[in-house]
């Protein structure tokens, strides 16, 4: 049985041949990826599509104006979400923002 050094030592080759082979198979793809898009004519919109990704918005992010506030303590409630504690069990249409 091989020692821990000579195991450490034969990882090592290892890695260094899987960098080597990874790094050849990559240039491969590349070369026929720069082929086919050559022959089709194919633009970078064309392979990866327009615009943001999918799944996002425009409203993604935005800040949302708040529709209610309560008088007492100033808080606000953008009306998204579960309602804040000063406004449960009453009526949202005396709290709206004007």
């Amino acid at each position: 049985m091989a020692n821990l050094q000579e195991l450490l030592a034969q990882r090592e080759a290892l890695e260094k041949q899987i960098a080597q082979q990874r790094q050849a198979e990559a240039s491969d793809a590349l070369n026929k990826v720069r082929e086919l898009v050559k022959e089709f004519g194919l633009t970078e919109s064309d392979i990866f599509g327009k615009g943001k990704a999918a799944g996002s918005t425009k409203s993604a992010g935005k800040k949302v104006a708040p529709k209610y506030r309560d008088p007492a303590t100033g808080n606000t409630w953008t009306g998204r979400g579960i309602a804040p504690k000063w406004l449960q069990g009453k009526d949202k249409a005396q709290f709206l923002i004007a």
